[in-house]
Formats: C-alpha cells, structure tokens, sequence
C-alpha cells in the first residue's frame, strides 16, 4: 500500500513537517515523486519510519538513528529484538517505580511505615539500569562483570544521605574542572583537586581505589563520545579531565 505524506503523517501520528525533514535529512526519503510533485511512501518507508519512532521513543538521536540504519550491517530484525528488550527494561523500570509511589501512598496514608531507604530505591535502579543500557557492554568489557556488579551493589545500597553526596561531588567535579580548565594547566592546584574530587566521587561507586583503573577511566571519557558528552562544556575539557587525572595518578602521587 501507498501513502501520501500526509496519510502517512495521519498514520504514524507525526506532522508533515517532520518527515519532510526526515527527507531532507536523507533519514526517510520517500519512494517517489508522483506526477503532481508529492511525496509517496511504500512498505519499506513505512517500515523504516516505524524503526526511526522507536529509537526515538528510546531517545536516541537523529543523528546517531541514521548512522544505525543506514550502516550496512542494519538488521531490522535484530533491531527489532533489541528494541524488545530494551522496551521491556523500561516496563521493568516503570513497574518499579509505581510500586515505589503505591508504597508512599500507603505511607502517607498511614497504613505501612516506610523507610527512607525504600523511598529511593526505584530511582537507584533506575540509574543502575540507564548506565547499563549506555555504557554496560564496554565498561563490562574492560572491568569484568565482578567490579560492576559490585559497583552497582553499592549503588543500591546507599542511604538518601550518600546518595545527596555523591550527587553534590558531581556537580563540584563538573564547576572546578571547569575553573581548572581556565587555566590551561592540567598539573595546577585546581585541576589537581578536580582529579582528586573526582576520585572521590569513584569511591561511592568502587570498592577499592586503583590508579590504573583511573587512569583508564579518563582516556575511556576521551574515546566514547557519550562520556564526552557529559564532560564537554567547552571543547577540550575532556581531554583536559584525562591529562589532569594521568598527572593525579602518575607515580609520584599516592593512593
């Protein structure tokens, strides 16, 4: 079946405009121009359009959905079943947290006392499942499973009190790297606090410290883009961040 651009807008519930920007990003082009100069779509379009809302429903970027499937290892099968499971770690998230708020309510109410510990546990395991689902594969494959299953461990098991610290630690790693970063010197005091605030704020997650681990850490930042991401107020901080840290823990410093 085919589908002008605007039953195909109608069908999927999404506006002309996008997928005429679909087009001109060469994300979703149509399979024809009829004689009148409109848009026609076909079953591959409408089938790719189906992939593109979920990945977006998932929230990845445009940018990155067109590098997936336009790369020629693309197997909208296998990305099917990816989206399946990731789908289904959102329910599991979801079932998580409305039992979180039907427990508060039964607290409010009071009918159970609930403890402060129970009151933060969705939105730990939350946490744990997002860092799993954007960087599980790679920091499991240069850490092993044993260390982020402990770290994760520890996440969970963190009181509210912890939890509002190592929240507060990232923020201060993020504002002195960026007065560190002014000054173009990795080795200066301030950058050299930001290594060490940045420890810190490991130990909430680590069991025990290691240079090498933290060392390889700052050049991972550098070589995923997702971590640069984060870090990246200014082009070049990451970088910075890892020349800050190796100095940190070079062989002169200690643990």
């Amino acid at each position: 079946m085919e589908y002008t651009i605007q039953k195909l807008a109608q069908l999927a519930g999404v506006s002309t405009r996008t997928l005429r920007y679909y087009d001109e990003i060469h994300i979703l082009k149509p399979a024809r121009i009829n004689s009148s100069g409109y848009r026609i779509y076909g079953q591959v379009e409408v089938d790719r359009l189906q992939q593109i809302l979920f990945y977006k429903e998932l929230g990845v970027s445009l940018e990155r959905i067109k590098e997936i499937i336009t790369s020629p290892l693309y197997d909208e099968t296998q990305a099917l079943k990816e989206h399946r499971e990731q789908l289904l770690g959102k329910r599991k998230q979801l079932d998580v947290l409305i039992a979180n708020v039907e427990i508060t309510i039964d607290s409010m109410e009071g009918r159970i006392v609930m403890t402060d510990k129970e009151k933060f546990e969705g939105f730990k395991q939350q946490l744990i499942d997002d860092n799993e689902e954007k960087y599980g594969n790679e920091i499991r494959e240069i850490y092993g499973d044993d260390v982020v299953n402990q770290s994760n461990e520890k996440l969970n098991n963190m009181t509210k009190e912890e939890h509002d610290e190592v929240s507060r630690l990232a923020n201060e790693v993020l504002e002195t790297l960026e007065e560190a970063f002014k000054t173009g010197d990795p080795s200066s005091n301030v950058a050299q606090k930001t290594a060490e605030l940045h420890k810190k704020w490991l130990m909430y997650y680590w069991r025990e410290y290691s240079k090498g681990a933290h060392a390889g850490l700052a050049q991972m930042y550098v070589n995923d883009d997702r971590f640069k991401k984060y870090y990246e107020r200014n082009l070049g901080m990451t970088e910075f961040l890892r020349d800050a840290i190796l100095i940190y823990t070079g062989p002169m410093r200690n643990n």
